[in-house]
């Protein structure tokens, strides 16, 4: 299986499986020098990790990264950094019903016409467990990007199944499951979630990413676009069907005398290009939307067929996040930051600056 590498100068490999013994990454590339220590990972780590409401899994794991290699006395060497974060709450018996069987809307289908074999153990390599790792390499970008660019990466929830979150303040995105930026609308969104899982279903939601402090240069004019990168990153996590940069969609109905940014001395007026330009970062925030699909293992029983191709009803037990995109926030941020570094990195290989 190839495809799970992201990024040129600073690499990410991820590996593992949800029900295998551990899960984890090598990074290549994370320049020496870097203060680093496991907290460094684990506070970003703690965002994402399961169980920490009754509107996500209840699967408890402790996500506890181990730094393996690549530090030493507290300092990256330059050498690969690998991140183990071993599985301790797996129950794959949950599973044994779908084991022949293919849940709709899953991976399940496509990995079994692709591969001829599956693990059905959570969904295998396909489970969201596998963003953690990518978590873990996020937290180590995060830090670089600060240091020597006070660039800042944050995202929140904007929307939850038909409920929009009007933007409030950064300060409450921290204050509830959610990461949602209003207070006011916490309360509905609980009581959505609640009724959800009573209907053993599931729903989709909208998150939005944000970059700040993004010197203007970094990215390429044609196939490495900072845009291009960026919207290749973030379709690579799990449930994700569509990435906007900016205005997005939105600019469809704009003319282009509303979507053209204007400049001034004092600088642009507006960031439909969400800082983008060209493929080329334009020193404004650069901003991504993502919108996450419902997910596919629910209790709603729905009609598939098994691996004889036969009509079969499909019903998932075990525990599973009615709505990804709960967790998906400090996953999003991550990823825009593995991108954010190995362009960077390439900038001050190829400009020096």
């Amino acid at each position: 299986m190839s495809g799970n590498s992201i990024g040129k100068l600073f690499c990410v490999t991820n590996f593992g499986e949800s029900h295998g013994p551990a899960i984890g990454a090598v990074i290549d590339g994370c320049p020496p020098g870097l203060a680093l220590n496991e907290e460094d990972i684990q506070v970003e780590l703690d965002r994402r990790r399961p169980g920490t409401s009754r509107h996500v899994t209840q699967r408890q794991e402790a996500d506890r990264v181990e730094v393996l290699s690549g530090v030493y006395e507290g300092v990256t060497t330059g050498a690969p950094i690998g991140l183990l974060i071993r599985n301790t709450d797996a129950r794959s018996k949950d599973y044994s019903n779908i084991e022949d069987t293919f849940r709709p809307g899953h991976a399940d289908y496509a990995y079994w016409q692709k591969y001829g074999i599956r693990d059905p153990r959570g969904g295998g390599r396909s489970s969201a467990r596998l963003t953690a790792p990518t978590v873990a390499a996020g937290a180590i970008a995060k830090k670089w990007l600060a240091q020597q660019f006070g660039i800042r990466v944050r995202g929140y929830m904007s929307q939850l199944g038909p409920i929009t979150i009007p933007f409030e303040s950064w300060d409450e995105v921290s204050n509830n499951p959610f990461f949602a930026p209003n207070a006011t609308v916490v309360a509905q969104l609980e009581a959505y979630m609640d009724q959800l899982r009573r209907d053993g279903d599931s729903i989709g939601a909208r998150i939005e990413v944000v970059a700040e402090g993004v010197p203007a240069g970094w990215g390429e004019p044609v196939y490495d676009r900072l845009d291009a990168d960026i919207a290749h990153a973030m379709m690579g996590l799990n449930a994700v069907k569509g990435v906007s940069i900016g205005a997005g969609f939105d600019s469809i109905a704009q003319r282009g005398s509303e979507h053209g940014d204007e400049i001034t001395p004092d600088g642009f007026l507006s960031n439909n290009a969400g800082g983008v330009l060209g493929g080329i970062s334009s020193g404004q925030p650069v901003t991504v939307s993502l919108a996450i699909k419902p997910t596919s293992s629910i209790r709603v029983e729905r009609r598939s067929v098994n691996r004889a191709n036969e009509p079969v009803q499909v019903q998932t037990l075990g525990r599973h996040d009615p709505c990804v995109g709960i967790r998906a926030t400090p996953i999003a941020e991550a990823l825009l930051a593995i991108v954010l570094m190995d362009h960077g990195l390439r900038q001050r290989g190829q400009c020096g600056a």
